[in-house]
């Protein structure tokens, strides 16, 4: 990684930015979540570090619907083996930071991720400030499409044999058909995404917009990724500064401010900043 060499510079801008906002836009890709210890599935050969036993394959071939027809224990191996791994993972002290920023400034903040992992809300953040675009791991819906509304996964256990992540326990079901359950997740190739959740969490969302509309709103944005450029296109969109924190894919557009770092090191450099 090539570090610019007025570093400390850019940190002060950014905290500069961010002690004259009013309002925050926190924007999370998969690679906000690498410090704490999760995988971000970059490229086939991030896939197959994660997931050994499937090497050759890539990760859209592994997150689709069709499986939990085709083959559930497979399906379940894949999904079963992320719910446990994200419940596993504790927060790292970035978003800690994030939430103290997210309390001093007028307007609050509102968080716009591509992450499936429910982190925020384990961090702290209300259900209210979140958007999770891609949906979350931690809500299940009728594989079926039965009527059942989306239910939450707490209870569900699903033990996954390491060596092939295949479940060997029994697969979670929908209450009111007995059919197979799947993740509240939009995933590749799929039609039949519940997104009732996803779009309450919208309106929430364009009502913040509007309550920040015309004022100073400047995004943070971590971790995310030009191949699926969500997040980045959002930020860049709905903000005043862009703050972007990338290790590998920092570049912003003019007026924009690129640390080329992971999430929890360059928010700690900035905090340090605003102290």
């Amino acid at each position: 990684m090539n570090l610019p060499s007025d570093l400390d510079a850019i940190y002060l801008a950014a905290a500069e930015a961010i002690h004259t906002a009013d309002a925050l836009l926190i924007g999370a890709g998969a690679g906000m979540g690498v410090d704490s210890g999760l995988p971000d599935f970059r490229g086939a050969e991030g896939f197959w570090k994660a997931y050994p036993p499937f090497r050759g394959r890539q990760f859209a071939d592994l997150s689709t619907p069709h499986w939990f027809s085709a083959d559930p224990a497979l399906a379940w191996g894949f999904f079963g083996h992320r719910l446990n791994m994200y419940r596993a993972a504790t927060p790292h002290r970035g978003f800690e930071i994030l939430r103290r920023w997210a309390a001093r400034v007028p307007l609050g903040a509102f968080v716009f991720t591509s992450n499936v992992d429910g982190q925020f809300q384990k961090a702290g953040f209300a259900d209210g400030q979140i958007l999770e675009c891609h949906g979350s791991i931690h809500h299940l819906q009728c594989h079926r499409k039965c009527g059942q509304p989306i239910w939450p996964s707490d209870g569900v256990q699903v033990d996954v044999d390491e060596m092939t992540i295949r479940a060997r326990s029994a697969f979670p079901t929908c209450p009111a058909c007995g059919a197979i359950a799947r993740p509240n997740i939009l995933m590749f190739g799929d039609w039949d995404w519940d997104r009732i959740r996803s779009a309450d969490q919208r309106r929430n969302y364009e009502d913040w917009l509007q309550r920040v509309d015309g004022r100073r709103v400047v995004a943070i944005e971590m971790g995310a990724g030009l191949a699926i450029p969500t997040v980045r296109e959002e930020c860049e969109e709905q903000s005043q500064v862009l703050i972007r924190i990338n290790p590998r894919e920092a570049e912003t557009p003019p007026g924009g401010i690129a640390l080329p770092l992971g999430a929890a090191e360059a928010l700690g450099e900035i905090d340090a900043r605003l102290a």
